[in-house]
């Protein structure tokens, strides 16, 4: 389990094709307390550490994730940064909000704009995510833990803080780009329960 709370942004140094893709990431983390087979966030996805070395760790990523997240839309090459999170500890501060790194969808950006000191950012969700996202409530963003300001059917927006911008890959956006999407835990349990209630009226 994550928060959603980016620690470290890592860099992709290398992607070989191997049966699954295995690709090699950069980081800033000490390596000496991240075990072989722990769990570490990529830009929202879930991954294991298969090897690793004084500054960086290696994870295999199956066609399964690749075509359920933006690997498959965007690509990852080397030089791509990525949002980095390694799993939640007991007695960890919940900065965020409960978030599994299991990616539910891919989200399109379509809309840029500044309001103050942040930035405005539109999103289009697939439709059948879109029932889970609600004004005011989280979602995850490439491994970010963010505020839903607005939802108008299948759009809706958030505001970057300056903050976040610089200590996460959100600087480097533009339209057109695929998100990794995670809908809140919660509110997808709220809707189920819902939907059951209004199917055993």
């Amino acid at each position: 389990m994550f928060t959603g709370i980016v620690t470290d942004i890592g860099q992709v140094r290398a992607v070989e094709m191997r049966g699954d893709m295995r690709a090699r990431i950069g980081c800033g983390y000490d390596m000496a307390d991240v075990d072989i087979g722990a769990s570490i966030a990529c830009d929202g996805i879930c991954l294991t550490v298969v090897a690793k070395g004084g500054d960086w760790f290696d994870v295999d990523i199956s066609a399964e994730t690749i075509s359920k997240t933006n690997i498959g839309a965007n690509g990852w090459q080397a030089g791509r940064r990525l949002n980095l999170e390694r799993a939640l500890k007991v007695g960890d501060e919940l900065g965020g909000h409960i978030v599994s790194g299991h990616v539910d969808g891919i989200a399109m950006i379509e809309e840029l704009h500044d309001e103050g000191d942040s930035l405005r950012v539109t999103f289009a969700a697939p439709d059948t995510l879109a029932r889970f996202i609600a004004p005011k409530g989280s979602v995850a963003l490439n491994g970010t833990s963010l505020t839903v300001n607005e939802v108008q059917d299948c759009r809706f927006g958030v505001n970057l803080i300056p903050h976040t911008r610089q200590v996460t890959n959100w600087g480097e956006i533009a339209v057109g780009d695929a998100v990794n999407l995670e809908i809140d835990t919660l509110a997808r349990y709220v809707a189920r329960l819902a939907e059951a209630q209004a199917a055993g009226e």
